[in-house]
């Protein structure tokens, strides 16, 4: 069994900053893409950024030059660096990890539990 527990994020004023992390723990091979999402009230959840496991990221248009994922493979850890803060970033924020199961050989997603980010104006 594999658990991604998130911290940080909370209420931030706009224009500020705010600092996610995400670490995998349990029984598995390795992790492959990891990433986080977010989801508004009312909307889908959205892909924000994800990093492979050999450190290339990847941005949703609306955040890059302002958030920056980044991982700590030994520590089976991504974070996400959020700056400018925008009151359309509020959402709930999930951390997912591509995980290779020691069980089946199989790969799986995980997710973890949400942490949410409120920026106000």
């Amino acid at each position: 069994q594999v658990q991604l527990v998130e911290s940080g994020g909370g209420l931030v004023q706009a224009g500020g900053s705010a600092r996610l992390s995400c670490a995998a723990s349990g029984s598995f091979s390795r992790i492959d893409v990891m990433g986080w999402y977010r989801q508004a009230p009312g909307k889908q959840r959205e892909l924000v950024a994800h990093i492979t496991s050999g450190g290339s990221p990847n941005y949703k248009d609306s955040v890059k030059g302002r958030f920056t994922i980044s991982r700590d493979n030994a520590r089976n850890t991504v974070y996400l660096q959020m700056n400018s803060l925008k009151p359309e970033d509020t959402a709930v924020y999930y951390c997912n990890a591509d995980v290779l199961q020691v069980t089946n050989s199989f790969w799986r997603g995980y997710w973890g539990q949400g942490t949410q980010v409120t920026v106000s104006s």
